[in-house]
């Protein structure tokens, strides 16, 4: 019996390496990686007591889930102060658990417009099976309250869109979808778990692609549904444990070593990030500077409220033309050409022609994705390195 006094309240930084460990009675200290897809009974009588019941250790099939897998669950949730989490194969599966498991034919989902590509899909997705979706823009508090009624059944949107950068203020709309009894469902990746406050300000159910800042070294595929305990295990999990949505016990292995280094990686991530946009805010070779740090963003206030004095990873800015910004990233040096974000590697987006390319050119205007609109995911590189590349590249 350990005679160790009870913990204080901890960093969410010292809680996202130590909390949820499962170890075995080896004693590692590494979390342990379980490779199996089923586990061992004692009798035919366990067997079938458990799968009437199984209890918080005891598993059945790593679809429904997995000892590595449940440690990640249980320090995302600690970390995202809800009580429970499902980890997913991927964000997308994680947007699509999170709403298509309690949605029905007949419901009614409000969700801003300004959305990832694949989310958009999957709303779209959502209407072909008899729901009805209405858009709206996200940034303004009329649109909302004009088009929650009484029937709405859920609000989706992201808190911050990508790749405009639009910030939706959760407290708001979070009050005007629960008056009616709507499930606020948000996608929180680019704010990250360490700028999360997303609960505290009303969110009912939060989604994150474990891809981008919790892995945050371009290895592997994830995501993770984040809400009480009665949606995750009552609505979510029977959801993706039939259709096949889980996590691989490897990736969620990956996920919990990233979690240990997030918070220090985000941190330097958004540090260098507040020095390019400031660095690049007065070139008048850009035609915009989107970054939420800046007094210039249209919503910095409410960033800087909602997201605790950060300005996140992620910068855009419009070259002017899509010519311009081609010749400009393939000149450059350290930023990568890819399609992923929140890796310490710094990254170069063209929105146009890759994440939100199947969007109609009208849509995309729409949203502000312009031609010579390009997606910056800062890394924790050097600073002065990183403007001095992206300086060069656009001389």
């Amino acid at each position: 019996m350990s005679d160790k006094p009870p913990s204080p309240p901890l960093h969410p930084r010292t809680r996202a390496v130590h909390h949820g460990i499962r170890r075995s009675q080896y004693g590692e200290m590494s979390e342990a990686l379980f490779m199996t897809q089923g586990f061992a009974y004692d009798s035919a009588e366990q067997a079938e007591a458990r799968f009437i019941s199984s209890g918080p250790d005891e598993f059945i099939y790593a679809r429904y889930g997995n000892p590595t897998s449940r440690m990640f669950e249980d320090r995302i949730a600690d970390l995202e102060g809800t009580e429970d989490a499902f980890a997913t194969a991927s964000g997308m599966a994680a947007v699509n658990g999170a709403l298509m498991c309690f949605l029905k034919p007949g419901d009614h989902v409000v969700s801003s417009r300004a959305l990832f590509g694949s989310c958009l899909y999957v709303l779209d997705l959502l209407a072909r099976f008899g729901v009805e979706v209405s858009y709206v823009d996200g940034t303004e508090p009329d649109q909302w309250r004009d088009a929650i009624r009484p029937d709405t059944r859920a609000v989706f949107f992201e808190s911050m869109s990508n790749p405009t950068l639009e910030i939706v203020d959760i407290e708001s709309v979070a009050g005007l979808a629960h008056a009616v009894g709507a499930t606020v469902v948000v996608d929180n990746v680019f704010t990250t778990p360490v700028y999360s406050r997303a609960v505290a300000q009303g969110a009912d159910v939060v989604v994150y692609s474990a891809t981008k800042h919790i892995d945050g070294s371009g290895r592997c595929l994830g995501g993770v549904i984040c809400g009480t305990r009665d949606f995750v295990r009552g609505a979510a999990e029977p959801y993706l444990k039939h259709t096949g949505g889980a996590i691989s016990p490897f990736n969620a292995w990956l996920m919990l070593n990233g979690l240990g280094t997030m918070d220090l990686r985000v941190r330097a991530q958004t540090e260098n990030a507040t020095r390019l946009a400031t660095a690049l805010a007065g070139d008048a070779r850009l035609t915009r500077v989107i970054y939420p740090g800046l007094a210039s963003h249209a919503q910095h206030d409410l960033a800087m409220r909602q997201m605790g004095g950060a300005g996140g990873t992620m910068i855009a800015v419009d070259m002017g033309s899509k010519q311009a910004a081609f010749a400009a990233m393939n000149r450059m040096r350290i930023f990568q050409i890819s399609n992923n974000l929140g890796d310490a590697k710094s990254i170069v987006t063209h929105p146009a022609t890759t994440t939100h390319q199947r969007l109609s050119e009208e849509a995309r205007q729409g949203l502000g994705i312009t031609p010579g609109l390009v997606r910056l995911s800062v890394g924790i590189e050097d600073a002065d390195d990183l403007i001095a590349d992206f300086r060069q590249a656009m001389a």
